[in-house]
């Protein structure tokens, strides 16, 4: 292709440990800066040792690049994909280095993120900035695809990874299951500066809707808090959305985990050992749909997003009662000013956020 207005594609993601000596440098990675008690890192290093030291979040986006890279060249777009990430190898610095040394200039950037949030959005900004300054002048100009939390093609993804668990739980609670969408928790003082809520309600009504489930059938919930416990946070938490669906006589559950694009550490900890053991000791039938991963409506969504951008495009597929999201970010989007506290011991660090 001629005449793009850019030449490459940045996948952005977070990064995980990939063996069991990368964990503990990944998790201070992680936390650099952050007021943690080490002996708290110690804690969650545990869940990737349990895990075999392998998070699996640098494995799905491989997957993921290579399913792009084949729907982008049966549209005809050749540009090359990188990829880098905020806190583990491919780190940002070193892709960015390597995109100048192969003469790029100007890249649309892909966050693994479909809700905006200052975790979500605008700290992959700093991080790109960060990585620029590094790199120094020559570094590519660096400009993000807008997030995707309505549309279609998002939606369908989900749709379908939905109605896929729903026919794991028995016949009998079927119809009857509560659908608990989960996302990552975050704190008040985040979420008060963004559209982080907004956009998870609008992104679980649109797949209630096309799936026919009344409100009364689903429900958003968080996971993966972190920060100390006096400090106000998005709830309710799944574990106590999962005891008081049991203590009003709930017959099962569906865990959606709508707010992850894959299933990285925080899935397969949180919800796939905590809230499936909860929920055994309960006798609370329960099943957990997939992310949407690679699911081919995903990826096909990532190449329209793409076009929007080439101008190859011309309108921006939308679903619901809100616009398409901003291409460029203001100045003040996702706003956060971190508060430094002392931590205590009992904060729950979330890693892969």
């Amino acid at each position: 292709m001629t005449d793009m207005p850019y030449d490459s594609i940045l996948v952005v993601s977070f990064g995980g440990p990939e063996c069991r000596d990368d964990v503990l440098p990944f998790l201070e990675n992680v936390l650099c800066g952050k007021p943690v008690p080490r002996e708290r890192m110690l804690e969650v290093a545990e869940h990737y040792y349990h895990f075999g030291g392998v998070s699996p979040i640098n494995a799905q986006c491989r997957e993921l690049i290579t399913a792009l890279r084949a729907e982008l060249d049966t549209a005809g777009i050749t540009l090359p994909i990188y990829w880098g990430n905020r806190n583990w190898h491919p780190l940002l610095p070193v892709t960015l280095r390597e995109m100048t040394a192969a003469g790029h200039h100007r890249a649309l950037a892909f966050f693994t993120s479909a809700y905006s949030s200052y975790s979500g959005c605008r700290q992959y900004r700093e991080n790109i900035t960060a990585a620029q300054q590094v790199v120094g002048e020559q570094a590519p100009a660096i400009d993000k695809l807008r997030m995707f939390y309505n549309h279609p093609r998002f939606i369908a993804a989900n749709v379908d990874r939905l109605k896929s668990a729903i026919q794991q739980l028995p016949d009998n609670v079927r119809d009857t299951a509560r659908i608990l969408f989960t996302a990552h928790s975050i704190p008040m003082l985040m979420a008060d500066n963004c559209n982080y809520v907004r956009q998870l309600n609008e992104t679980c009504r649109l797949i209630a809707e096309q799936l026919g489930l009344p409100s009364a059938r689903w429900q958003l919930v968080y996971q993966s808090r972190s920060g100390r416990p006096q400090d106000p946070w998005l709830e309710p938490d799944i574990l106590d959305a999962i005891r008081a669906q049991h203590a009003a006589g709930t017959t099962g559950v569906v865990v959606a985990p709508i707010g992850f694009l894959s299933d990285h550490m925080e899935v397969l900890f949180d919800l796939d050992e905590e809230a499936k053991l909860l929920c055994e000791s309960l006798g609370l039938p329960m099943a957990r749909a997939a992310t949407v991963g690679n699911h081919p409506e995903f990826i096909t969504m990532i190449r329209e997003l793409i076009e929007e951008r080439l101008g190859l495009r011309s309108e921006k597929a939308v679903s619901g009662q809100y616009p398409p999201n901003h291409d460029i970010c203001p100045q003040d989007c996702c706003l956060y000013l971190i508060p430094q506290r002392p931590a205590s011991p009992s904060q729950k660090t979330s890693p892969e956020r």
